[in-house]
């Protein structure tokens, strides 16, 4: 089992210290020091008003985040949580993506899903009711002008007559694909390198409209029917990564953390196929984010 952590703006308002350079470089250190593997940023850049009040966060602009972070650490792999890519031109994120990777040493993996704020999509000034006929041809155009010189593609709202774009990654950026839906694990068995589902209680399930994830075995038959897609298209599972949090045990900055109830967790999940562990930690404070983390470390993944 690996670990990443999701960089906490989840509180309203958030914490001013953790929108500075020096409280991102405090936690990114803090997350490789406690031996995660991977750090993560949400892709927020025009939520609504109205989402925010109902319980929706800030967020930092995951590629120019992840660039900073990448400056400060050595290890940590650059994940984003996720890239909602029909936001934007998919040769901007091809761009933006070689760039980070690049000046990372080749730490990047993109994980991207189609997104669900319809607000959003009308703020950025793309149809929501095209998003996944966007999604994937983004996948495609990525990949194109990542593998070859005069990359030529006629999209949707674009014509690309023949492009060249360097660098280009210097070995295959992995591609996650987020979702709860039938439609992103066919993505992630037909070709992906990873699968990531995110727990989604029944409410937020209508508003996010996705199916709810909200218990063990709920994940369990969602994880069968990857397989059975996997396994169909020729593919073996190992191939695939699993990205999942497990909130057994209650959170890492509370006193009555349970690591052996959460580690009882990650067992059950890791004989299903998941191979990584998503963690979230309190954005009230950097203190207290930097020590949840530490927690999370010395009690889960030292042992």
């Amino acid at each position: 089992m690996k670990f990443s952590v999701t960089y906490p703006l989840a509180a309203r308002p958030c914490s001013p210290e953790l929108v500075t350079g020096a409280g991102l470089a405090r936690f990114a250190a803090a997350a490789e020091g406690a031996g995660f593997d991977g750090i993560g940023f949400t892709d927020h850049p025009a939520p609504t008003h109205r989402w925010i009040e109902a319980g929706g966060h800030d967020a930092l602009d995951p590629f120019a985040a992840l660039a900073f972070a990448a400056a400060v650490t050595q290890r940590l792999l650059l994940i984003p949580n996720i890239v909602v890519l029909p936001y934007r031109n998919p040769f901007l994120v091809a761009k933006s993506v070689a760039t980070v990777d690049a000046l990372s040493g080749g730490r990047f993996v993109l994980a991207v899903g189609a997104g669900y704020l319809r607000g959003e999509y009308r703020a950025l000034g793309v149809d929501f009711d095209e998003r996944n006929h966007l999604f994937d041809e983004a996948l495609e155009v990525i990949r194109g002008v990542w593998s070859g010189d005069d990359f030529a593609y006629r999209g949707l709202h674009f014509d690309a007559p023949g492009q060249t774009a360097n660098p280009k990654p210097r070995r295959p950026v992995p591609v996650w694909i987020g979702g709860n839906s039938g439609l992103s694990r066919r993505r992630a068995a037909a070709g992906a390198d990873g699968w990531v589902p995110f727990p989604a209680p029944r409410g937020l399930a209508a508003t996010a409209r996705t199916p709810p994830l909200e218990t063990t075995e709920d994940l369990r038959a969602m994880l069968e029917d990857l397989w059975r897609r996997v396994e169909a298209a020729g593919r073996d599972r190992a191939e695939i990564d699993v990205s999942f949090a497990a909130p057994a045990g209650g959170s890492p900055a509370d006193d009555g953390f349970d690591a052996d109830a959460h580690r009882q967790a990650l067992d059950e999940l890791g004989a299903m196929g998941v191979t990584w562990c998503g963690v979230n930690v309190p954005g009230d404070s950097l203190a207290r984010a930097v020590e949840a983390v530490q927690r999370y470390g010395e009690s889960v993944i030292a042992a």
